[in-house]
């Protein structure tokens, strides 16, 4: 698959997904990237850590400071507390307001 090909399928799927946060996974703020895929992050009640993106969304998907993030909990990490599953639209937030999720 080209790398072409590659980004559009990511965009579409990320374009096209609805949004239902399943069990354990949290919506977090972006406060900064220090490097190497991390991203600093801070949940609604103040916590902050570090959160990894998956390889599949590398190279396709910009994520900058204010952002909104999908996260699914990583349990062995120590500093890396969670890995990126979604990275939440304006579309995805109204969305998610209208349900009484956000």
């Amino acid at each position: 698959m080209s790398r072409a090909t590659k980004r559009k399928h990511v965009v579409r799927e990320l374009l096209e997904e609805r949004v239902q946060p399943a069990e354990g996974q949290s919506v977090v703020r972006v406060l900064g990237t220090p490097g190497n895929n991390l991203h600093e992050v801070e949940t609604a009640e103040g916590t902050r850590f570090l959160a990894s993106m998956p390889p599949r969304f590398r190279r396709h998907i910009w994520i900058k400071r204010g952002d909104f993030l999908l996260v699914d909990p990583i349990l062995e990490g120590s500093k890396v507390k969670a890995e990126i599953s979604l990275v939440l639209l304006p579309p995805h937030v109204r969305s998610l307001q209208r349900q009484g999720l956000w």
